[in-house]
């Protein structure tokens, strides 16, 4: 039994080797700030975001309010998914990262007011720390129709 679930775990792994992968950016949301891509397209179909942080499209830090800075990491999602022709309710699962779970509910008030219903599933975890000492990230992973 073990040996054939692992016959066919490797055969579902051994076809990612030929899963074809595009990065993608646009200028409508801020630059990748390191090795990364601002989001990565596989097989077509899967669209993963990585995190984004509260910088405009121009490289401006918004270290205002955390209402404020929520609100410019959902523009900046909204901007990225629709440079690829993509809206909110292509999303299907975010991670939202906060420096304290103290902004718990305002980030969920914010986020909450741009998400389409259903809401994507969600993951939020308080870390201890952020890229340039921001309060929140969120990283999505999104499906091309």
């Amino acid at each position: 039994m073990w040996h054939q679930e692992a016959s066919r775990t490797a055969s579902v792994f051994g076809n990612l080797r030929g899963m074809h992968r595009e990065a993608f950016a646009t200028t409508a949301a801020p630059a990748a700030i390191g090795p990364y891509s601002q989001a990565i397209v596989a097989s077509g179909t899967l669209v993963f975001l990585s995190g984004s942080i509260p910088l405009t499209p121009e490289g401006e830090l918004v270290m205002d309010s955390i209402e404020a800075q929520t609100e410019q990491v959902c523009q900046n999602i909204k901007a990225l998914l629709g440079a690829m022709g993509l809206g909110m309710e292509n999303i299907v699962k975010t991670t939202i990262f906060l420096s304290s779970m103290d902004h718990f509910g305002t980030v969920n008030e914010v986020y909450g007011r741009h998400m389409a219903s259903p809401p994507p599933a969600r993951s939020t975890v308080a870390v201890a720390g952020l890229p340039k000492g921001v309060d929140v990230e969120i990283e999505c992973i999104a499906v091309r129709p």
